[in-house]
């Protein structure tokens, strides 16, 4: 069985490194009644900080970002159209706010879809995934190579920000 990711892990770098080396992990959702969903992660985004005008940290600390201002390892959600809870990671050092947003799993893609999936709620803001007992990411090996497009749905952040190659995709094939 694979082994819990530590929170080491998602303190040591920034946000494009661990977008990239989260891709090939196993996310693994407990739910209430006993049923548990293991996913391989297929694809991510990097939002780097303060100064990345596709970040929600780049309007500052606010109460909806302030677990980005924290240490990495912890869920940061937030709800999008009043109906999808979207999945990030936070990574890096206190004062760096940085977070990873997962876009696609092996069973399941798009952000909003992944919400449903694992049935997120505004109770996972803040949980920490290194004890979570209902949501944590096992090292498991990645399997296939790994392509790079611009951000999706990031107009607003102008050119530059929304063309960043910062989605990583898994494709299946050699690694």
């Amino acid at each position: 069985m694979a082994q819990r990711i530590s929170k080491a892990f998602f303190q040591k770098s920034d946000a494009v490194y661990l977008a990239k080396s989260l891709l090939g992990k196993t996310l693994v959702r407990k739910f209430p009644d006993g049923r548990e969903l293991r996913a391989i992660i297929t694809e991510t985004e990097a939002y780097a900080g303060s100064d990345d005008l596709a970040s929600h940290a780049s309007k500052g600390r606010t109460p909806r970002t302030e677990i980005m201002f924290g240490d990495g390892g912890y869920v940061y959600v937030y709800l999008i159209y009043g109906r999808y809870w979207l999945l990030n990671i936070v990574t890096g050092k206190a004062g760096q706010p940085e977070a990873v947003l997962i876009r696609g799993l092996s069973t399941v893609s798009g952000p909003g879809r992944i919400g449903n999936l694992l049935e997120l709620d505004k109770s996972f803001y803040g949980e920490d995934l290194a004890t979570s007992e209902r949501l944590w990411i096992e090292d498991t090996v990645k399997a296939g190579c790994v392509s790079t497009g611009p951000r999706i749905g990031v107009d607003y952040a102008g050119e530059i920000w929304k063309n960043m190659p910062w989605r990583f995709v898994l494709e299946p094939g050699i690694s």
